[in-house]
């Protein structure tokens, strides 16, 4: 069991100097309380996300960090020259240590990708062709191409990455059906939404490994992103999501309105009690999201749970210091519950 953090890093009204010291000044601290991992988003022409290039905010916590593992999930693939971003890949992995893990996606909302003047309705193309450059380039010394989005001609692959054949990937998934290609890869995967539909995926992903004979392989992680606030009181942290997420929620659905439309996928209610009933959210006294989380875990067949801490107009030091409640009392807690229950 393994407990990872999840952040879009979304627009706070502070000034963004500030929000980003205060955001590398939290993964020193998941790094000192035991994080295995720190996931970010990719957003672009949103206030969704400041960070809107992870591998300029990989390398940053590359060098603020020391053990927590680091990983973009996921990566906009069509957005990117597929021999640059293997670059990248590579490069982010020896600034780290070989702590970097990368996730592959094909975006969320149609509206970014035609803001950057990318055909969303070709994103799936896209993204299939993309990945298999970077397939390539991992395995292959040189790289010769033509494909209908990019070409290579006799590229060099001068650098390779210091995990072979290379980084643990990331999958993210919405439904059984998506992880059938995942799980026949041995790919890490992530999911949101109810513990019904969460146990459906990870049933569904131990069943397809067990099929492509990969079941004796190390398991792979089977992660549930939840937004978790830790109180001295059920009252507190409760208050302090009501406080913290109208923000966050006119961040996330901006884009989206100013279109008309609505998220296809990633929906979220706008108001936090609603996040909570719906089970998306976990607030509470440390007591309180022990008991929680830990029926989450058992109910859903998860070995990962994703926080995510910080989001809209969440002060830095109460962030902090739900933050330090959640590692110190819930983590070992829930880890107790599930090998008990194992």
């Amino acid at each position: 069991m393994k407990f990872g953090v999840f952040d879009q890093n979304d627009r706070s009204g502070f000034p963004l100097a500030e929000q980003y010291e205060n955001r590398l000044a939290l993964a020193e601290l998941y790094d000192r309380l035991g994080f295995h991992c720190f996931h970010m988003s990719e957003h672009h022409g949103t206030p969704l996300s400041t960070t809107p290039s992870p591998s300029v905010w990989m390398a940053a916590l590359s060098q603020r960090t020391k053990r927590l593992r680091l990983c973009p999930l996921v990566y906009l693939l069509p957005t990117y020259n597929p021999a640059r971003l293997y670059e990248e890949i590579c490069m982010l992995d020896h600034l780290s240590g070989g702590r970097f893990e990368f996730g592959i996606g094909r975006g969320a909302s149609p509206h970014e990708l035609d803001a950057l003047g990318i055909e969303s309705a070709k994103a799936a193309k896209m993204y299939a062709e993309a990945f298999e450059v970077i397939q390539r380039c991992f395995a292959q010394d040189t790289v010769t191409t033509t494909g209908e989005f990019w070409s290579l001609n006799d590229y060099a692959v001068e650098m390779k990455p210091l995990q072979r054949p290379h980084p643990p990937m990331w999958y993210a998934v919405g439904s059984p059906d998506s992880v059938v290609w995942p799980a026949r890869n041995g790919m890490n995967v992530v999911c949101g939404g109810q513990v019904s539909r969460v146990r459906a995926i990870s049933d569904r992903y131990r069943e397809e490994m067990a099929s492509a004979g990969l079941q004796g392989r190390a398991s792979p992680l089977i992660g549930v992103n939840r937004y978790i606030i830790v109180g001295e009181t059920d009252r507190d942290a409760h208050e302090l999501g009501r406080k913290a997420w109208p923000a966050f929620y006119d961040n996330f659905i901006k884009l989206w309105r100013k279109h008309g439309t609505q998220p296809v996928n990633a929906k979220l209610p706008p108001s936090f009690d609603q996040l909570v009933e719906s089970g998306h959210a976990i607030a509470g006294s440390a007591r309180t999201v022990t008991q929680i989380l830990s029926d989450q875990v058992a109910l859903g067949g998860l070995n990962y749970v994703i926080g995510s801490f910080m989001f809209g107009t969440m002060p830095h030091a109460e962030a902090a210091a739900s933050i330090r409640r959640f590692a110190e009392q819930v983590m070992p807690a829930v880890k107790a519950a599930e090998a008990v229950a194992a």
